[in-house]
């Protein structure tokens, strides 16, 4: 295999840029936009995974301190009574929680726990001006968000609230667990710390000033082109056939986002991209700043062969006090804990939670 620029790498993988080019029209556009101002949000079932009936599902709405309304998928345990502990799930990042996070959240819900999994701001079915989007800011809000939702739900108990991010929501989720106390027990699946690969690329290869400086001059020119034209320029998401050359990793994502077993119409993974200006908060907002200052629970799953592996236990080696832990999956790459239900440890997960609240 060649060996790609790491920095492009990181760009193309996560924030999808220069695989898929090209733009939506403007009338597409203004229906998107006014969609989301409504939220006409989608009744059918339409996940990536079949629906369990072991627990109830509904659609629920709820605002960020940004006054962005987000949606969710809630789900409860059929034939649960009195308060039940809750969990807010949310990623991969750049996918939509119709896919590993619904999972996520549908799974922990058959074990006992009341779990919504949400769209992030400006993606999805979520509200936020200009579509697909992020913020480190905004995006770790939206995990509190989802909270306040959970704790003022009166069929939930309070004191008993954690959340489950994946891949660069697992980065997000430790950033949120750093600034809310309210979240009791945090597990990070997958992880990656988007800060650190946005302004460093793969392996720090370039975690230089002169690297990231010649990345800031390309963010800005397309800043100027976008504004020209009055519409952001998309990414591209997973591309639909891949190079030769791509690395592993990347056709393990191809293997989930452009075929049946993870496709979404409304991931932008699987389709057009995040903006291609993506990375531009990311490389001055270091995620991980706060995060030896968790006093809460925090587990960190990885999987033993996934490239992503080094920001989860790295983050780890900052986390104090005895109640952090680290899981490494034998055998494991990194999409095989989006959907793999022979790996993803989901005995572990109930009982981190009940451990811990």
């Amino acid at each position: 295999m060649k060996t790609m620029n790491l920095k492009t790498a990181a760009i193309t993988a996560l924030f999808g840029i220069g695989l898929l080019a090209g733009c939506t029209n403007s009338a597409t556009n203004q229906k998107t936009s006014d969609n989301m101002k409504t939220l006409n949000l989608t009744q059918e079932w339409d996940k990536t995974f079949p629906q369990s009936d072991k627990v109830n599902h509904s659609k629920v709405t709820f605002v960020n301190r940004y006054g962005i309304m987000l949606a969710a998928d809630m789900y409860v345990p059929k034939d649960a009574s009195g308060k039940l502990p809750a969990i807010a799930v949310c990623g991969p990042f750049g996918a939509v929680k119709e896919q590993a996070a619904g999972l996520y959240a549908q799974i922990m819900a058959e074990r006992g726990f009341l779990t919504v999994a949400f769209d992030p701001s400006y993606t999805g079915e979520s509200g936020g001006e200009p579509r697909y989007v992020v913020s480190p800011d905004i995006n770790t809000e939206d995990f509190s968000a989802a909270v306040d939702f959970l704790a003022t739900n009166d069929k939930v108990d309070s004191e008993q609230i954690g959340i489950i991010g994946i891949c660069g929501w697992g980065g997000l989720a430790i950033n949120a667990a750093a600034a809310d106390p309210r979240i009791k027990a945090t597990i990070a699946s997958t992880m990656y710390d988007m800060s650190r690969v946005s302004a460093n690329g793969y392996f720090d290869t370039n975690d230089n000033a002169e690297a990231r400086n010649a990345f800031r001059k390309t963010l800005a020119a397309q800043r100027t082109e976008d504004f020209r034209n009055g519409f952001p320029k998309p990414g591209g998401g997973v591309p639909d056939e891949l190079p030769a050359d791509a690395p592993q990793f990347f056709k393990d994502y191809h293997a989930y986002y452009k075929t049946p077993r993870g496709y979404h119409k409304r991931s932008l993974n699987s389709n057009q991209g995040r903006n291609a200006t993506e990375a531009i908060p990311f490389i001055n907002f270091p995620l991980m700043s706060r995060a030896d200052e968790i006093e809460n629970a925090v587990l960190i799953i990885h999987g033993e062969k996934a490239h992503s592996r080094y920001f989860g236990e790295d983050v780890f080696k900052k986390l104090k006090g005895d109640n952090k832990e680290l899981m490494i999956i034998p055998g494991a790459n990194h999409t095989d804990l989006y959907d793999n239900l022979t790996v993803i440890p989901f005995d572990k997960l109930e009982a981190f939670f009940r451990l811990n609240f």
